[in-house]
């Protein structure tokens, strides 16, 4: 969606940073002494959650910069670290969580280069690996249209080296990027240093059409997942949402040819002289520092947002329990069924990728994947050693 209104905390001092979004914008802002008028604008319209998509709110964060994924009780967590930028997203997903978890859903950017800057010195100096995000309560790309911070992030984990002390060990700190857009312009130039991902969140293109409004394409997002690899950016991918219905499994299985075997080229857009249609490269499993998989899974309070604002979405008709964490879950059996064919169809292209699991317990991992990361910690040192292994400078 595009955003069609501009509040600007008072508070906030003029800096080059909210010129550069002001000028990208081309919006006149409208400068506020009290959150609440943006609140108000956003509660009192008739859909709160169009609303906050279309209104974006310049303000500092007064919270913590830099939090551990909160997880799940009962199901294994990746020990993810959230560098916290920014709020809700210009896309339109039917099953995002953030649509019932922010009151009010509202489109937030927290301006601070400096904090940011100062809060990932202080982690580059622990002699130990961080996986570091920005698309836990966002997506990470949005922002690449309007600011240049997505770019300053990536130059900033690059150079990370500068704020660890001479006894440090060779850990190292990465930065995922993840996405289902095709904003990666600004990455094209950068000495990176291999301290990035960039990751994208994938599904069938009949979800993509029905529950994903607003997002690229499958073949639009793959080709972008190839356009990094030749900068020579590790990817990443998360099957997360995986949703069942008639025909997903040989839908899924086909997503995943087109990772490792590449997606068609639209004639129309770029086809050599003899109008044959090119086939771009696919993915190689090298690249890709992991890939996770989880099924959909919702907040009780979520079903109504979706039959209001989807009414054509089956997506929360399925067989679904509530489960251990109070969310309600495909039924086990299904989700494990689902979980052997996707890892299946994976190993067949990359037998030595990561392959992990978002939240799911013991008896899942066992029956899927053949083991479970009992030990605290386990799961998080596992993709720790993919990092090492993997995003190594060039």
């Amino acid at each position: 969606m595009k955003i069609e209104t501009l509040f600007i905390d008072r508070a906030i001092r003029p800096c080059e940073e909210i010129d550069y979004i002001i000028q990208s914008t081309s919006l006149e802002p409208e400068y506020v002494e009290n959150s609440k008028v943006v609140y108000d604008h956003v509660n009192l319209s008739d859909d709160p959650i169009t609303k906050g998509k279309q209104t974006l709110y310049i303000t500092e964060n007064h919270g913590a910069v830099i939090k551990k994924c909160p997880g799940t009780s009962h199901y294994t967590c990746c020990d993810y670290t959230i560098l916290h930028t920014g709020t809700f997203c210009t896309m339109d997903c039917s099953y995002c969580i953030l649509q019932a978890y922010f009151h009010p859903p509202l489109l937030q950017y927290f301006v601070g280069q400096h904090k940011i800057d100062a809060a990932l010195d202080e982690i580059f100096k622990e002699n130990k690996t961080f996986r570091v995000g920005t698309g836990e309560f966002t997506d990470s790309l949005i922002w690449d249209k309007i600011s240049n911070q997505p770019a300053k992030l990536v130059r900033k984990f690059a150079d990370q080296a500068r704020a660890r002390s001479r006894s440090s060990n060779n850990n190292f700190s990465i930065l995922e990027l993840k996405t289902k857009t095709v904003n990666i312009d600004s990455l094209k130039d950068i000495d990176h240093n291999r301290k990035t991902v960039v990751a994208w969140s994938l599904n069938t293109p009949k979800v993509i059409k029905s529950e994903e409004r607003g997002t690229a394409s499958l073949s639009a997002r793959l080709k972008a997942a190839k356009e990094c690899e030749r900068w020579g950016y590790r990817v990443a991918f998360h099957f997360d949402p995986i949703v069942i219905y008639q025909g997903c499994e040989e839908d899924y299985k086909e997503v995943i040819k087109s990772i490792f075997e590449g997606v068609r080229v639209d004639k129309n857009v770029d086809s050599s002289s003899d109008g044959v249609i090119k086939q771009s490269l696919g993915i190689l499993p090298e690249s890709i520092v992991w890939i996770s998989i989880g099924t959909f899974r919702f907040m009780p309070q979520l079903k109504q947002i979706i039959e209001n604002r989807f009414p054509k979405s089956t997506i929360a008709y399925g067989e679904f329990i509530t489960g251990l964490d109070n969310k309600m879950r495909y039924f086990k059996p299904l989700r494990i069924k689902i979980y052997q064919k996707i890892v299946s169809f994976i190993r067949q292209y990359a037998p030595d990728v990561l392959i992990y699991f978002c939240m799911e317990d013991e008896e899942v991992w066992q029956k899927t994947i053949g083991f479970f990361p009992k030990k605290e910690g386990q799961l998080g040192a596992m993709l720790d050693r993919s990092v090492m292994e993997r995003c190594k400078a060039c």
